[in-house]
């Protein structure tokens, strides 16, 4: 039997035991749906939580003088847990191709970002790109395996999906933005006003347990921006990279960087959507969702 017929076989026990227990009140019932939300975020966040655990425990434990660089240890680590994901069939193929364009993408920026001085690796290694360490990439990957499994996981559905040419052309007016508003005007003020009018009617419906439940796809991306500057302040007190006024000492990151994280969340989306392409409520087959991984 594989890993991941295992874990299906003792998420299928799990759910036999605890549902008769769940199902004697409502109160019951919402605490185990909520359960079941929170254990099916926690791995969709997979890939990025192994990601931060590491850039926390190798600030704190990592050898001053070290043979291998810890960046370049960060790099290979990130490689062999992508390996091991695939290995396992706990990540699909075609994730891993989007997963690699978001690395390929994610490290286009931070090249052109850390040359402009909007932040620094203030680390030597090896495996890296003028001032990127390869790692560095991975971080963009990981919120592109979070969405891609969490997609999966969750069963995603849209209702009041806008025209399919809306989204991706949001997405890179978003990107070029990144780097053009060192040049020209900042646009993100149009940016969030598209998004609002592209998916302002847009509701994702989402099933964590066995009734489908929805939100505002705005709200989504929202909570999802929270969480991803919410990792951001772990890694820069890892020390893992630096903006500009944390060189003499860390502080918190400010909150207007939400704004750029929820950029990133509509190219994310725009990115994932090739593998995995929005489908109405009640469109396609639908599985057990317990049995996702």
């Amino acid at each position: 039997m594989s890993l991941n017929a295992a874990i299906k076989a003792k998420v299928a026990a799990f759910d036999a035991a605890a549902r008769p227990w769940a199902e004697k009140s409502r109160a019951r019932t919402f605490a185990y749906e909520f359960l079941l939300f929170g254990l099916k975020q926690a791995w969709a966040c997979l890939f990025g939580a192994a990601m931060l655990a590491l850039i926390l425990g190798t600030h704190f434990w990592w050898p001053e003088r070290a043979a291998l660089a810890r960046y370049d240890f960060l790099f290979l680590a990130a490689l062999a847990i992508q390996g091991l994901l695939l290995a396992t069939r706990m990540e699909h193929r075609q994730e891993a191709v989007v997963i690699a364009l978001f690395h390929i993408v994610g490290t286009g920026m931070e090249v052109f970002k850390t040359a402009h001085g909007s932040w620094i690796y203030p680390e030597a290694n090896f495996f890296r790109i003028g001032g990127v360490p390869l790692f560095s990439g991975f971080m963009y990957a990981a919120v592109g395996s979070y969405l891609a499994r969490a997609w999966r996981l969750f069963e995603f559905r849209f209702a009041g999906y806008p025209p399919a040419w809306a989204p991706w052309l949001l997405a890179l007016a978003a990107y070029v933005n990144f780097f053009s508003h060192h040049y020209v005007w900042d646009i993100r003020g149009l940016l969030f006003a598209g998004a609002a009018l592209a998916f302002g009617r847009t509701w994702i419906v989402f099933t964590p347990s066995l009734k489908p439940r929805r939100m505002p796809l705005l709200v989504g991306f929202l909570l999802v921006a929270l969480f991803i500057w919410i990792a951001e302040n772990l890694s820069t007190f890892g020390a893992v990279w630096l903006y500009p006024d944390q060189r003499n000492g860390w502080r918190m990151v400010g909150l207007a960087k939400l704004g750029s994280w929820f950029l990133l969340m509509m190219l994310s989306f725009v990115l994932v959507s090739v593998v995995h392409r929005p489908r109405r409520p009640g469109e396609g087959e639908r599985t057990n969702p317990l049995l996702k991984t």
